[in-house]
């Protein structure tokens, strides 16, 4: 019997097949002939404690229009599939976090949910690296301007971020000499409402901010580097950086083999990880990204590896 897979993502019409991760591992589901459905965004319910959601049959076509075609949106119980992932873009807000209530329902009447509901409440992609002190740049986490302006001070160029957004959004560079700098730190710590990440920055963003993958706790042996266009020091391609292929180096497996003991822990079966030179600055299990560019250019299949794995967890 073919398995039966949902996913929960940002509306399919919006995503650019060429370039989406999500994308690329329903293409894969669909190559293996399994039965795919398409949950509506925002449909996740309970009720009588069952987890429910407005499910519709997905066909799909790799090209870079007309990529898709759904049924007829019928409610499901979400206890019927086999495999759920779990693909919902940042903001990492309250409806995010209802939403793994509702997944971990799921979870408990035997659904394989990618990654796990408790997982993904747990490990923002940016506090998580505080479990691995040794592997990142100086790091300070606080809403508090005073705090984030003395690091600044303390370390002359630093870079400021929130905890719960991704794509290079609401990313700071901040110089001693910047004369904005406390309306930079007031503004991102909605004076001193919102708790941040400031980070010592590093030069070496402009060779490129490496994203790498890994899948059920190893890591794929090419990462991209995604460099800054001119005039910018965010690396992410949302913001217009260029991805490019790179293997992986020594540092970088070493800072695999520190996370993975964690990711096996937590039966975390796709994250992506993001270094910057020698050190760590992200562990991204939400959402993570680059699977169709490290595919294009090495000539890859990373959601076959994935898919692999979770067939083995399904016999």
């Amino acid at each position: 019997m073919k398995p039966q897979l949902a996913v929960v993502m940002d509306p399919i019409e919006s995503i650019l097949p060429h370039k989406d991760s999500t994308f690329a591992m329903l293409l894969e589901a669909q190559h293996r002939q399994w039965n795919i459905n398409y949950l509506r965004p925002g449909s996740l319910n309970v009720a009588d404690a069952k987890p429910f959601a407005d499910s519709a049959a997905l066909s799909l076509r790799d090209q870079t229009d007309d990529w898709y075609t759904h049924g007829r949106f019928t409610p499901r119980n979400l206890a019927e599939f086999d495999v759920i992932l779990m693909r919902k873009d940042p903001p990492f807000n309250i409806e995010y976090i209802y939403a793994t209530y509702i997944l971990e329902l799921a979870q408990q009447a035997g659904a394989l949910v990618v990654n796990p509901p408790a997982a993904l409440r747990n490990f923002n992609e940016k506090f998580s690296i505080t479990r691995f002190p040794h592997c990142c740049p100086p790091t300070l986490i606080s809403r508090e301007p005073e705090k984030i302006n003395s690091f600044a001070e303390q370390h002359g160029e630093i870079v400021v971020k929130p905890l719960d957004a991704m794509g290079g959004e609401s990313v700071f560079r901040i110089t001693l000499n910047d004369t904005n700098r406390a309306s930079i730190i007031e503004q991102i710590s909605q004076k001193g409402q919102r708790t941040v990440m400031a980070q010592k920055f590093i030069p070496e963003i402009y060779h490129g901010d490496k994203r790498i993958l890994l899948v059920n706790a190893e890591p794929v042996a090419y990462a991209l580097a995604r460099v800054p266009p001119r005039g910018e020091f965010r690396g992410n391609l949302a913001t217009g950086g260029r991805g490019q292929g790179v293997p992986l180096s020594e540092q970088d497996r070493r800072i695999c083999m520190q996370i993975k003991p964690l990711l096996i822990e937590h039966g975390i079966l796709f994250a992506g990880i993001d270094i910057i030179g020698e050190y760590l600055t992200e562990i991204n299990i939400t959402s993570p990204t680059c699977i169709r560019e490290l595919d294009l250019q090495y000539g890859l299949n990373i959601c076959a590896i994935l898919f692999d794995h979770i067939e083995t967890l399904l016999d």
